[in-house]
């Protein structure tokens, strides 16, 4: 083999190793060692990231006690210690995220089969069927290898809200919830994980 063949060999090598170490680091495999979350558990979904909580962010339905809210839209708010009804998620093997408390499931909020970037995120009767609303396009998620969370099909994933605020009480904060294209969403405000609370 000549030098210059040799050489050009050896640089075949290091940008494909380069490749492979970049395509080693990058968030879709590193995140491919996270396990999918568990089907018919009880828990919490929560942000994989606190950002400005030390106790993080979970998926919650507002309000508290006898004054739930199921006719307002989802958000996030600081994870609650324990597991309390509004904020407790059971994933269905269909992809539904229910609120077992409430008999509700999270619902992207669309028209015609089709969700739009920026809808809000509603709490809906798991399955309903009722004028302008078919449950079965806009409640089924794909939990994907990058730990977003996808309608299925859509291309748009569960995405908290940029800002932060305080709740009724000055110690808790809550952000909004929408759909947004995964591909343009933050990772910090798109990446989520399953989590079973010890009570």
């Amino acid at each position: 083999m000549s030098v210059s063949r040799f050489a050009a060999v050896l640089g075949m090598c290091a940008v494909l190793t380069a490749c492979n170490e970049s395509a080693a680091t990058s968030p879709a495999a590193s995140s491919a060692s996270f396990p999918k979350p568990p089907v018919g558990k009880i828990g919490q979904l929560r942000l994989a990231d606190n950002l400005d909580r030390a106790d993080g962010y979970c998926l919650d339905i507002l309000g508290s006690g006898d004054h739930i809210r199921t006719d307002m839209p989802l958000t996030v708010h600081n994870c609650k210690p324990g597991l309390y009804e509004d904020e407790a998620v059971m994933l269905e093997s269909d992809g539904k995220i229910h609120f077992p408390a409430y008999g509700v499931c999270a619902t992207a909020a669309g028209v015609n089969k089709t969700v739009l970037a920026g809808a809000a995120v509603m709490p809906r009767g798991c399955g309903e069927r009722s004028p302008f609303l078919e449950a079965q396009y806009l409640q089924h998620f794909v939990f994907r290898a990058d730990k977003r969370v996808e309608l299925s099909g859509s291309g748009l994933c569960l995405t908290a809200g940029a800002d932060s605020a305080s709740t009724f009480d000055p110690s808790h904060r809550w952000r909004s919830l929408s759909m947004q294209k995964c591909e343009d969403a933050p990772l910090a405000q798109s990446q989520w994980q399953f989590f079973e609370p010890k009570e």
